[in-house]
Protein backbone atom coordinates (compact mmCIF):
# COMPACT_ATOMS: atom_id res chain seq x y z
CA UNK A 1 0.00 0.00 0.00
CA UNK A 2 1.40 3.41 -0.95
CA UNK A 3 1.97 6.18 1.59
CA UNK A 4 -0.90 8.17 0.08
CA UNK A 5 -3.34 5.28 0.43
CA UNK A 6 -2.08 4.56 3.92
CA UNK A 7 -2.72 8.17 4.96
CA UNK A 8 -6.29 7.93 3.66
CA UNK A 9 -6.98 4.91 5.86
CA UNK A 10 -5.18 6.18 8.94
CA UNK A 11 -6.42 9.47 10.52
CA UNK A 12 -3.16 9.95 12.42
CA UNK A 13 -1.11 9.56 9.25
CA UNK A 14 -3.53 11.81 7.41
CA UNK A 15 -3.07 14.54 10.03
CA UNK A 16 0.70 14.25 9.78
CA UNK A 17 0.62 14.28 5.98
CA UNK A 18 -1.33 17.54 5.98
CA UNK A 19 1.13 19.23 8.34
CA UNK A 20 3.50 21.46 6.44
CA UNK A 21 6.63 22.84 8.03
CA UNK A 22 7.04 26.51 7.30
CA UNK A 23 10.78 26.56 7.94
CA UNK A 24 11.72 23.82 5.47
CA UNK A 25 14.78 24.79 3.42
CA UNK A 26 15.72 27.79 5.57
CA UNK A 27 19.12 28.30 7.16
CA UNK A 28 19.61 26.97 10.72
CA UNK A 29 18.60 29.57 13.27
CA UNK A 30 15.96 31.19 11.04
CA UNK A 31 13.15 32.54 13.20
CA UNK A 32 9.82 31.40 11.73
CA UNK A 33 6.69 30.83 13.79
CA UNK A 34 5.22 27.47 12.73
CA UNK A 35 2.19 27.43 15.02
CA UNK A 36 -1.43 28.33 14.30
CA UNK A 37 -2.40 30.44 17.32
CA UNK A 38 -2.19 34.20 16.77
CA UNK A 39 -3.08 36.38 19.75
CA UNK A 40 -4.06 40.00 19.29
CA UNK A 41 -1.11 41.00 21.43
CA UNK A 42 1.65 38.95 23.00
CA UNK A 43 1.64 39.02 26.80
CA UNK A 44 4.88 39.31 28.77
CA UNK A 45 4.62 38.90 32.52
CA UNK A 46 7.81 39.81 34.34
CA UNK A 47 8.26 38.39 37.83
CA UNK A 48 11.31 39.69 39.66
CA UNK A 49 12.09 38.32 43.10
CA UNK A 50 14.79 37.54 45.61
CA UNK A 51 14.89 35.86 49.01
CA UNK A 52 13.37 38.89 50.78
CA UNK A 53 10.72 40.23 48.43
CA UNK A 54 8.85 40.09 45.15
CA UNK A 55 8.20 42.72 42.49
CA UNK A 56 5.61 42.10 39.80
CA UNK A 57 5.46 44.02 36.56
CA UNK A 58 3.28 43.63 33.51
CA UNK A 59 5.58 44.58 30.66
CA UNK A 60 4.37 45.98 27.38
CA UNK A 61 5.95 45.18 24.04
CA UNK A 62 8.04 48.29 24.34
CA UNK A 63 11.37 48.64 26.11
CA UNK A 64 12.30 45.53 28.09
CA UNK A 65 14.34 45.96 31.28
CA UNK A 66 18.02 45.19 30.89
CA UNK A 67 19.73 42.39 32.83
CA UNK A 68 21.24 43.37 36.15
CA UNK A 69 23.47 41.96 38.81
CA UNK A 70 22.79 41.10 42.38
CA UNK A 71 20.72 38.22 43.79
CA UNK A 72 17.54 38.91 41.83
CA UNK A 73 15.82 36.30 39.68
CA UNK A 74 13.90 37.53 36.66
CA UNK A 75 11.24 35.33 35.14
CA UNK A 76 9.73 36.34 31.82
CA UNK A 77 6.50 34.47 31.07
CA UNK A 78 5.83 35.02 27.35
CA UNK A 79 2.46 34.01 25.88
CA UNK A 80 2.08 34.53 22.15
CA UNK A 81 4.88 33.19 19.95
CA UNK A 82 3.61 34.76 16.75
CA UNK A 83 5.32 38.03 17.73
CA UNK A 84 8.73 37.04 16.37
CA UNK A 85 10.44 40.45 16.99
CA UNK A 86 9.71 40.08 20.71
CA UNK A 87 11.34 36.65 20.79
CA UNK A 88 14.32 38.06 18.88
CA UNK A 89 14.60 40.97 21.32
CA UNK A 90 14.64 38.67 24.34
CA UNK A 91 17.19 36.48 22.61
CA UNK A 92 19.46 39.43 21.97
CA UNK A 93 18.92 40.72 25.52
CA UNK A 94 20.15 37.49 27.13
CA UNK A 95 22.45 36.28 24.35
CA UNK A 96 20.37 33.16 23.64
CA UNK A 97 21.60 30.92 20.83
CA UNK A 98 19.64 31.30 17.55
CA UNK A 99 18.95 27.55 17.47
CA UNK A 100 17.15 27.87 20.80
CA UNK A 101 14.99 30.68 19.46
CA UNK A 102 14.27 28.61 16.34
CA UNK A 103 13.13 25.66 18.48
CA UNK A 104 10.94 27.94 20.58
CA UNK A 105 9.11 29.22 17.51
CA UNK A 106 8.86 25.77 15.94
CA UNK A 107 5.83 24.36 17.80
CA UNK A 108 6.33 20.92 16.23
CA UNK A 109 9.46 20.17 18.28
CA UNK A 110 9.55 17.05 20.43
CA UNK A 111 10.39 17.48 24.15
CA UNK A 112 14.12 17.69 24.72
CA UNK A 113 16.87 19.04 27.00
CA UNK A 114 19.98 20.90 25.84
CA UNK A 115 22.90 22.60 27.56
CA UNK A 116 24.47 25.86 26.35
CA UNK A 117 27.32 28.03 27.56
CA UNK A 118 24.94 30.56 29.09
CA UNK A 119 22.06 28.37 30.20
CA UNK A 120 19.83 25.31 30.01
CA UNK A 121 17.03 24.76 27.52
CA UNK A 122 14.05 22.47 28.05
CA UNK A 123 11.05 21.83 25.81
CA UNK A 124 7.98 20.21 27.39
CA UNK A 125 4.40 19.67 26.28
CA UNK A 126 1.47 20.89 28.32
CA UNK A 127 -1.52 18.56 28.05
CA UNK A 128 -5.17 19.31 28.73
CA UNK A 129 -8.49 17.61 28.06
CA UNK A 130 -11.10 19.25 25.87
CA UNK A 131 -14.15 17.86 27.68
CA UNK A 132 -16.61 18.96 25.02
CA UNK A 133 -14.78 17.20 22.19
CA UNK A 134 -13.23 14.56 24.49
CA UNK A 135 -9.85 15.23 22.94
CA UNK A 136 -6.38 15.73 24.42
CA UNK A 137 -4.90 19.09 23.44
CA UNK A 138 -1.16 19.75 23.50
CA UNK A 139 0.84 22.93 23.75
CA UNK A 140 4.59 23.31 23.43
CA UNK A 141 6.33 25.14 26.27
CA UNK A 142 9.95 26.27 26.03
CA UNK A 143 11.97 27.02 29.18
CA UNK A 144 15.41 28.64 29.11
CA UNK A 145 17.25 29.17 32.41
CA UNK A 146 20.48 31.11 32.79
CA UNK A 147 22.36 32.98 35.47
CA UNK A 148 19.69 34.96 37.32
CA UNK A 149 16.89 34.64 34.75
CA UNK A 150 14.31 32.21 33.35
CA UNK A 151 12.33 32.60 30.13
CA UNK A 152 9.19 30.54 29.52
CA UNK A 153 7.45 30.57 26.14
CA UNK A 154 4.02 29.26 25.21
CA UNK A 155 1.74 29.68 22.21
CA UNK A 156 -1.67 30.16 23.89
CA UNK A 157 -2.90 32.80 26.28
CA UNK A 158 -3.73 30.33 29.08
CA UNK A 159 -1.70 30.92 32.24
CA UNK A 160 -0.10 27.53 32.85
CA UNK A 161 2.03 28.71 35.77
CA UNK A 162 -0.41 30.51 38.03
CA UNK A 163 0.36 28.02 40.83
CA UNK A 164 4.09 28.74 40.63
CA UNK A 165 3.41 32.45 40.59
CA UNK A 166 1.22 32.12 43.71
CA UNK A 167 3.98 30.21 45.50
CA UNK A 168 6.45 32.99 44.75
CA UNK A 169 4.01 35.66 45.85
CA UNK A 170 3.13 33.95 49.12
CA UNK A 171 6.65 32.82 49.91
CA UNK A 172 5.66 29.16 50.16
CA UNK A 173 8.19 26.54 49.18
CA UNK A 174 11.81 26.96 48.19
CA UNK A 175 11.58 28.99 44.98
CA UNK A 176 12.54 32.36 46.49
CA UNK A 177 15.45 30.84 48.38
CA UNK A 178 17.03 29.16 45.37
CA UNK A 179 18.43 30.11 41.99
CA UNK A 180 17.01 30.12 38.48
CA UNK A 181 17.60 26.40 37.98
CA UNK A 182 15.05 25.61 40.69
CA UNK A 183 12.50 27.90 39.07
CA UNK A 184 13.00 26.06 35.77
CA UNK A 185 12.46 22.79 37.63
CA UNK A 186 9.32 24.18 39.28
CA UNK A 187 7.85 25.20 35.92
CA UNK A 188 8.48 21.75 34.43
CA UNK A 189 7.16 20.08 37.58
CA UNK A 190 4.00 22.17 37.39
CA UNK A 191 3.32 20.85 33.87
CA UNK A 192 4.04 17.23 34.82
CA UNK A 193 1.71 17.52 37.82
CA UNK A 194 -1.12 18.40 35.44
CA UNK A 195 -0.47 15.09 33.66
CA UNK A 196 -1.86 13.31 36.72
CA UNK A 197 -5.03 15.41 36.53
CA UNK A 198 -5.38 14.52 32.86
CA UNK A 199 -4.93 10.80 33.55
CA UNK A 200 -7.62 10.97 36.25
CA UNK A 201 -10.01 12.63 33.79
CA UNK A 202 -9.28 9.97 31.18
CA UNK A 203 -9.81 7.27 33.77
CA UNK A 204 -13.29 8.66 34.47
CA UNK A 205 -13.99 8.60 30.73
CA UNK A 206 -12.91 4.96 30.57
CA UNK A 207 -15.22 4.05 33.45
CA UNK A 208 -18.16 5.71 31.73
CA UNK A 209 -17.31 4.01 28.46
CA UNK A 210 -17.13 0.62 30.15
CA UNK A 211 -20.61 1.09 31.63
CA UNK A 212 -21.89 2.13 28.21
CA UNK A 213 -20.42 -1.00 26.61
CA UNK A 214 -21.99 -3.27 29.21
CA UNK A 215 -25.40 -1.58 28.94
CA UNK A 216 -25.76 -0.63 25.28
CA UNK A 217 -22.79 -1.12 22.96
CA UNK A 218 -23.28 0.44 19.52
CA UNK A 219 -21.35 1.93 16.60
CA UNK A 220 -20.80 5.26 18.38
CA UNK A 221 -19.19 3.34 21.23
CA UNK A 222 -16.70 1.85 18.81
CA UNK A 223 -15.89 5.35 17.52
CA UNK A 224 -15.24 6.61 21.04
CA UNK A 225 -12.92 3.69 21.74
CA UNK A 226 -10.99 4.45 18.55
CA UNK A 227 -10.80 8.13 19.50
CA UNK A 228 -9.36 7.27 22.92
CA UNK A 229 -6.81 5.03 21.24
CA UNK A 230 -5.67 7.98 19.13
CA UNK A 231 -5.48 10.12 22.28
CA UNK A 232 -3.21 7.52 23.87
CA UNK A 233 -0.87 7.88 20.88
CA UNK A 234 -0.81 11.65 21.44
CA UNK A 235 -0.03 11.14 25.13
CA UNK A 236 2.79 8.74 24.44
CA UNK A 237 4.35 10.98 21.76
CA UNK A 238 4.33 13.86 24.26
CA UNK A 239 5.47 12.11 27.44
CA UNK A 240 7.93 9.45 26.20
CA UNK A 241 10.50 11.98 24.87
CA UNK A 242 9.86 14.20 27.90
CA UNK A 243 10.88 11.33 30.16
CA UNK A 244 14.15 11.10 28.25
CA UNK A 245 14.65 14.89 28.38
CA UNK A 246 14.10 15.10 32.13
CA UNK A 247 16.41 12.12 32.55
CA UNK A 248 19.13 14.10 30.78
CA UNK A 249 18.25 17.11 32.96
CA UNK A 250 18.67 15.01 36.12
CA UNK A 251 22.04 13.63 34.97
CA UNK A 252 23.44 16.96 33.80
CA UNK A 253 26.58 18.27 35.46
CA UNK A 254 26.02 21.83 34.24
CA UNK A 255 27.35 24.64 36.39
CA UNK A 256 23.88 26.23 36.28
CA UNK A 257 22.38 23.38 38.35
CA UNK A 258 22.96 23.63 42.09
CA UNK A 259 23.66 20.48 44.03
CA UNK A 260 20.54 21.06 46.13
CA UNK A 261 18.35 21.15 43.04
CA UNK A 262 19.53 17.82 41.67
CA UNK A 263 17.43 15.76 44.08
CA UNK A 264 14.28 17.62 43.01
CA UNK A 265 15.04 17.05 39.33
CA UNK A 266 15.51 13.34 40.01
CA UNK A 267 12.13 13.33 41.73
CA UNK A 268 10.67 15.03 38.64
CA UNK A 269 12.15 12.26 36.52
CA UNK A 270 10.45 9.70 38.76
CA UNK A 271 7.15 11.51 38.22
CA UNK A 272 7.60 11.40 34.46
CA UNK A 273 8.26 7.65 34.66
CA UNK A 274 5.09 7.19 36.72
CA UNK A 275 3.08 9.18 34.19
CA UNK A 276 4.51 7.04 31.40
CA UNK A 277 3.48 3.91 33.30
CA UNK A 278 0.01 5.40 33.68
CA UNK A 279 -0.19 6.03 29.94
CA UNK A 280 0.83 2.43 29.22
CA UNK A 281 -1.88 1.26 31.62
CA UNK A 282 -4.34 3.56 29.86
CA UNK A 283 -3.45 1.99 26.50
CA UNK A 284 -3.90 -1.52 27.94
CA UNK A 285 -7.29 -0.53 29.34
CA UNK A 286 -8.37 0.78 25.93
CA UNK A 287 -7.37 -2.53 24.36
CA UNK A 288 -9.34 -4.30 27.08
CA UNK A 289 -12.36 -2.11 26.37
CA UNK A 290 -12.16 -2.94 22.68
CA UNK A 291 -12.05 -6.65 23.49
CA UNK A 292 -15.02 -6.15 25.82
CA UNK A 293 -16.87 -4.31 23.06
CA UNK A 294 -16.27 -7.17 20.62
CA UNK A 295 -17.40 -9.67 23.25
CA UNK A 296 -20.60 -7.73 23.92
CA UNK A 297 -21.36 -7.41 20.22
CA UNK A 298 -20.71 -11.14 19.74
CA UNK A 299 -22.91 -11.96 22.73
CA UNK A 300 -25.74 -9.84 21.37
CA UNK A 301 -25.36 -11.41 17.95
CA UNK A 302 -25.36 -14.90 19.45
CA UNK A 303 -28.48 -14.06 21.47
CA UNK A 304 -30.25 -12.86 18.34
CA UNK A 305 -29.16 -15.93 16.39
CA UNK A 306 -30.30 -18.14 19.26
CA UNK A 307 -33.80 -16.64 19.23
CA UNK A 308 -34.04 -16.86 15.45
CA UNK A 309 -32.81 -20.46 15.48
CA UNK A 310 -35.35 -21.43 18.13
CA UNK A 311 -38.16 -19.77 16.19
CA UNK A 312 -37.07 -21.55 13.03
CA UNK A 313 -36.84 -24.87 14.87
CA UNK A 314 -40.36 -24.49 16.24
CA UNK A 315 -41.79 -23.69 12.83
CA UNK A 316 -40.06 -26.56 11.01
CA UNK A 317 -42.53 -29.27 12.22
CA UNK A 318 -45.44 -26.86 11.80
CA UNK A 319 -44.38 -26.18 8.25
CA UNK A 320 -44.11 -29.93 7.75
CA UNK A 321 -47.71 -30.47 8.87
CA UNK A 322 -48.97 -27.52 6.83
CA UNK A 323 -47.11 -28.89 3.81
CA UNK A 324 -48.73 -32.30 4.14
CA UNK A 325 -52.26 -31.03 4.46
CA UNK A 326 -51.70 -28.48 1.77
CA UNK A 327 -51.23 -31.17 -0.86
CA UNK A 328 -54.07 -31.83 -3.31
CA UNK A 329 -54.80 -35.51 -2.73
CA UNK A 330 -58.39 -36.87 -2.90
CA UNK A 331 -57.93 -39.66 -0.36
CA UNK A 332 -56.85 -37.86 2.82
CA UNK A 333 -59.34 -38.98 5.52
CA UNK A 334 -58.48 -36.11 7.87
CA UNK A 335 -59.69 -33.56 5.34
CA UNK A 336 -63.27 -34.84 5.67
CA UNK A 337 -63.41 -34.93 9.44
CA UNK A 338 -65.63 -32.32 11.02
CA UNK A 339 -63.05 -31.17 13.59
CA UNK A 340 -59.86 -31.85 11.60
CA UNK A 341 -58.96 -28.12 11.38
CA UNK A 342 -59.13 -27.69 15.13
CA UNK A 343 -57.28 -30.94 15.75
CA UNK A 344 -54.46 -29.77 13.48
CA UNK A 345 -54.17 -26.50 15.38
CA UNK A 346 -54.12 -28.40 18.66
CA UNK A 347 -51.37 -30.71 17.42
CA UNK A 348 -49.31 -27.73 16.17
CA UNK A 349 -49.74 -25.90 19.49
CA UNK A 350 -48.78 -29.05 21.39
CA UNK A 351 -45.63 -29.49 19.30
CA UNK A 352 -44.64 -25.81 19.85
CA UNK A 353 -45.20 -26.09 23.62
CA UNK A 354 -43.25 -29.34 23.78
CA UNK A 355 -40.28 -27.79 21.92
CA UNK A 356 -40.28 -24.69 24.11
CA UNK A 357 -40.39 -26.89 27.23
CA UNK A 358 -37.49 -28.95 25.86
CA UNK A 359 -35.44 -25.83 25.08
CA UNK A 360 -35.98 -24.46 28.57
CA UNK A 361 -34.92 -27.76 30.14
CA UNK A 362 -31.69 -27.56 28.10
CA UNK A 363 -31.21 -23.89 29.14
CA UNK A 364 -31.39 -22.74 25.55
CA UNK A 365 -33.99 -20.16 26.47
Amino acid sequence: MSLTKLAKHNPVSRAVSKRKRKNTGLAPGSLVFTGTKHLEEAAVTLTEYHAEGVIYEQSSLGQLPTPHEGGFIRWYDIRGLHHVPLIQELGDLYNIHPLVLEDILDTQQRPKFEEYDNGLFLIVRALSLNAQEQRVETEQVGIFAGEGFVLSFQENETDLFSGVRDRIRSGRGKIKKRKADYLAYALADNIVDHYYVLLDQLDVMLDGLEEEILSDANRSTKGRIHSLKLQSITLRKSVAPLREAIGQFSRSDSAFIDEGTEVFIRDLHDHSVQVMDGIDTFRDMISGLYDLYLSEISFKMNSIMQVLTIISTIFIPLTFLAGIYGMNFDHMPELHWRYSYYVLWAVMALISAALIYYFRRRNWL
